[in-house]
């Protein structure tokens, strides 16, 4: 999806992990309702008037054009996946944020990326913003071969897709041996997760078991089986 608006001036994410928060509208609105703004800036909602909210990776924000594409993952129901498939020119809604940003280095050795759907938009930044001398690993896990997507880099990086075939989203069998069966280059390099939370967390666990340095990775759960709007990190 490719956002316009005036308000989208000064937007500004640095992290190619980033999360913005895209407010939808509620069944019969034409758009989202607005916060009243405190002292402190911080946002009031009027008693039950707060609209759903998902989090969001920006994928691509254009200030020159006043463009921010976001990557939505169809799911059968939720006020993302409904408004996205009905979505048609002029409709609004609200984003907020990123609050902050998290920047990592392109100097290391390697990067190692691995994730699910959830993941990809993240995965596909980082990789666009990879410069020519990096040199990159991918691990997907995805539905199954018609879910590819093509992804591009200045830098050096092999794909390797995980297909589902069936399996639910959230199951760990396929990341997991694949993770185990990752064979990398010499030097030091930086790894991230990012998948469903029970199954980012095992992934960091085996790949420290197997000598990772935990110093450098980033692991973090974009969504939770049987809950919503969750985002969790892990570290030490």
């Amino acid at each position: 999806m490719t956002l316009t608006g005036d308000d989208l001036a000064g937007f500004v994410s640095s992290g190619f992990d980033d999360h913005i928060k895209l407010f939808f509208p509620r069944p019969g609105e034409d758009q989202p309702a607005r916060p009243a703004i405190g002292a402190d800036g911080r946002s009031i909602w009027e008693e039950n008037q707060k609209p759903p909210s998902r989090d969001f990776t920006p994928r691509r924000y254009d200030a020159e054009a006043g463009e921010l594409d976001v990557d939505f993952a169809l799911h059968d129901n939720g006020p993302a996946t409904n408004w996205a498939t009905k979505v048609r020119p002029g409709l609004k809604l609200g984003v907020g944020g990123p609050r902050g940003s998290f920047v990592i280095s392109t100097a290391f050795d390697w990067h190692l990326l691995i994730g699910d759907e959830a993941a990809l938009p993240a995965i596909g930044r980082r990789l666009e913003e990879l410069p020519a001398t990096a040199q990159a690993f991918v691990v997907a896990d995805i539905a199954d071969a018609n879910e590819e997507l093509s992804l591009m880099s200045k830098a050096t990086f092999d794909v390797k897709w995980v297909h589902r075939d069936g399996a639910r989203p959230g199951s760990v069998e396929g990341l997991d041996y694949a993770a185990r069966a990752l064979q990398l280059p010499p030097g030091q390099g930086f790894t991230w997760i990012a998948a469903e939370t029970a199954v980012a967390k095992h992934l960091r666990q085996i790949l420290i078991e197997r000598g990772f340095d935990r110093r450098w990775m980033r692991a973090a759960g974009y969504w939770k089986q049987g809950a919503e709007a969750t985002h969790d990190m892990y570290g030490d």
